[in-house]
């Protein structure tokens, strides 16, 4: 059976933005949770993603996870020094 995608040799990104295009979270297990009230805006977990998945809301200055790129890592939920973030299985 012959794929009907065309990748670059080397798999390689030609086109800058592309991760704006793709969503890249397609394959996480487990989800990271946020909970607001134990969260005291420290920032710790966007510093550290690897992803750029967290996102600081400006109005309340507070992370907000972006699930359409965050891969589950857990490394936000490690950082955290009020535990505000557990990991949570997803369902699909």
């Amino acid at each position: 059976m012959e794929s009907k995608t065309k990748l670059t040799i080397g798999a390689v990104i030609e086109k800058p933005g592309n991760s704006i295009i793709n969503k890249t979270a397609g394959w996480r297990a487990l989800q990271p949770i946020v909970n607001k009230d134990k969260c005291i805006a420290c920032h710790q977990c966007w510093v550290s993603c690897p992803d750029m998945a967290i996102k600081v809301n400006p109005k309340i200055k507070k992370a907000v996870v972006d699930y359409n790129y965050c891969k589950g890592c857990g490394i936000c939920s490690q950082v955290c020094p009020t535990k505000a973030i557990h990991m949570q299985r997803e369902d699909k």
